[in-house]
């Protein structure tokens, strides 16, 4: 049988994967559903998972855009959410109270329009047993302040994760964006600031045109695109970080399949988060793990680990 466990930035993990954020929910309807389907086990079913990655989580609770917040396009689906979600205070009462039964890492993902916002979540949940790491989001292109605006300026970046950073000893991951002109320029900077971990990539900023009413589908125009058609720009940005930087990392965009998972960690992920699929095809993330297994067996892969980072350098 194959070792599917990896470490991760300390983290001791059964199987490398985890989901996205934000296209999961807090996972009890997925969790139910593979139990129905007899997919995992009946206590804990999302113990299937390597780790759960959480939605945004953000100082106070946050509306979210107006208007359309999901338009498909070919290969993939644009969306404008706006990372809303109840506060910081509502997902400890709620939402970790129920993750805490998992027995399974939680990485909670953190978002502000601030760096003092960022600081408070985390300040907040220090105290919660149940969060095996922070996952910061300094990517997201569907907020107007902060998200993404964190990301695209190596110096804005370090400084945030280096406040971050001074609050916790728990694993810190950073969440980078591709729509920069080198994402390694900003890879270094948060491994400088002190992140253990780095996640990439978040959706590709574009937008949809409604041509009857001869405007932008959405309110705030831009919209992230995610699904198979970003793949591609995903696997690049994980294979020049990896060599960029000596962190272990997470990788996603486009994630569907087993052999989806393997062309990550062949360009250096150590972990591999399934997103959009999950929309799609709520058994993915059981069928993907199955597949995985399968996979190393046929090819004779006794350790999942060994593959990551094999396709080589540049």
């Amino acid at each position: 049988m194959v070792n599917l466990a990896v470490d991760f930035a300390g983290l001791k993990l059964k199987n490398p994967l985890t989901v996205a954020s934000g296209t999961f929910a807090p996972g009890q309807r997925y969790a139910e559903l593979w139990q129905d389907m007899n997919l995992a086990g009946r206590s804990a079913p999302l113990s299937v998972l390597g780790a759960l990655t959480s939605k945004g989580v953000s100082a106070e609770a946050w509306p979210g855009n107006n208007g359309i917040r999901i338009d498909e396009t070919f290969g993939g689906m644009l969306n404008s959410i706006g990372l809303e979600n109840p506060g910081v205070e509502a997902f400890v009462s709620d939402d970790l109270i129920w993750l805490a039964e998992q027995q399974i890492p939680i990485i909670v993902n953190v978002c502000g329009h601030s760096v003092e916002q960022y600081c408070r979540v985390i300040e907040r949940l220090e105290s919660e047993d149940a969060v095996s790491a922070y996952e910061i989001n300094i990517s997201c292109p569907n907020v107007d302040d902060g998200g993404m605006v964190f990301g695209t300026d190596a110096n804005v970046a370090f400084d945030l994760i280096g406040a971050c950073r001074a609050l916790t000893r728990r694993t810190m991951v950073v969440k980078l964006t591709p729509n920069v002109t080198d994402v390694t320029e900003v890879a270094r900077a948060a491994e400088a600031a002190g992140a253990d971990a780095l996640s990439l990539i978040n959706t590709v900023a574009g937008m949809s045109i409604n041509l009857e009413k001869r405007s932008a589908v959405f309110d705030r125009v831009v919209a992230g695109l995610s699904g198979p058609a970003i793949k591609p720009i995903a696997l690049w940005a994980v294979y020049r970080v990896y060599q960029a930087c000596d962190l272990p990392l997470i990788g996603m965009g486009g994630i569907g399949s087993a052999t989806d998972c393997i062309e990550f960690m062949l360009a250096g992920a150590t972990m591999v988060a399934v997103g959009t699929r999950n929309f799609s095809d709520p058994l993915a993330v059981p069928r993907i793990l199955a597949d995985l297994a399968a996979w190393c067996d046929e090819q004779g892969v006794d350790e999942i680990g060994s593959l990551i980072g094999a396709l080589g350098h540049l």
